[in-house]
């Protein structure tokens, strides 16, 4: 998808979507974003960018360990979830030391040798030109900076994809292969391309460990709310959502049929629980 393309979907009803499930994928990507913090280990008084912020969760437990002396600034091109994020920083989290700013940070004007850590939860692999986006983002950082975000592995080992796939298998054509190298949330499965990114944007000592874990991806009174509440995410927000999306009548119901049947495999007391899988990588600036 264009760039121009990607910023409407995010400023449209994509953006709206993901205001009103905050809740939901917060609550499924906690213990990804925790692993990545606790390696990040952002210090009081430092100087931190959050990219593709979302509706601020990140950016507020960034500023919770950075402190009064520190400060945190989460970007996004999504002015729905931006709006959302400054609404909760003055309600839910007055006086913490955040802003926001509407922006692409792949091509913004940023600060140079302003940041101590740059920080991502899932919000990196969508940039058209990765290398020049990092590239941006490096010249932001101060000499001896750091980079930590977590992104996914391959969609096959992530059953935020393969559930749904498994489950309409059959029921639709099959989907032509995507382009690996494509903007998307999978497009860093690829360990050897990210660490070939990262190096020509002019980061040094690049890592990435592998991280998995049993995501939370419906909850409920009860079993069949929980798998009902699952159904709804992988429709509405999941990355096989747009897939579904375009499925009509029967289909559509036969489809919904198969992934609730799937969902009902991974359902046990407390909710519906898949398999996540990502990347925590970490990289840092040299000093001059």
């Amino acid at each position: 998808m264009a760039e121009n393309g990607r910023s409407a979907e995010w400023n449209g009803r994509k953006g709206e979507i993901w205001v009103v499930n905050h809740e939901r994928i917060d609550r499924m990507l906690a213990p990804l974003g925790r692993a990545a913090l606790d390696k990040a280990a952002p210090k009081p008084g430092e100087t931190v960018l959050d990219v593709g912020c979302g509706a601020g969760t990140t950016t507020f437990q960034l500023a919770e360990k950075v402190g009064a002396s520190g400060s945190v600034l989460g970007v996004d091109i999504s002015e729905p979830m931006l709006s959302f994020a400054r609404r909760r920083a003055a309600t839910a989290a007055p006086g913490l030391p955040v802003r926001f700013e509407l922006a692409d940070a792949a091509t913004y004007a940023l600060p140079r040798a302003q940041f101590d850590l740059l920080f991502s939860r899932f919000g990196v692999m969508f940039f058209a030109d990765p290398v020049a986006a990092f590239a941006n983002l490096h010249r932001a950082m101060k000499p001896g900076g750091q980079l930590c975000f977590v992104c996914w592995r391959p969609a096959a080992e992530n059953e935020l994809v393969s559930l749904p796939a498994r489950a309409v298998k059959g029921l639709i054509p099959p989907a032509p292969p995507a382009e690996p190298n494509a903007p998307g949330p999978f497009s860093f499965g690829d360990p050897a391309r990210v660490t070939s990114i990262l190096s020509a944007a002019g980061f040094s000592h690049i890592a990435l460990e592998p991280f998995g874990c049993r995501m939370l991806y419906g909850v409920g009174e009860t079993r069949d709310a929980a798998i009902e509440d699952a159904v709804e995410q992988a429709f509405e927000t999941g990355p096989f959502s747009r897939v579904l999306a375009e499925l009509q009548g029967d289909v559509r119901e036969q489809a919904r049929k198969a992934v609730r049947a799937g969902f009902a495999e991974r359902a046990e007391d407390g909710g519906v629980f898949i398999q996540g899988n990502a990347w925590i990588v970490t990289a840092l600036v040299e000093r001059i």
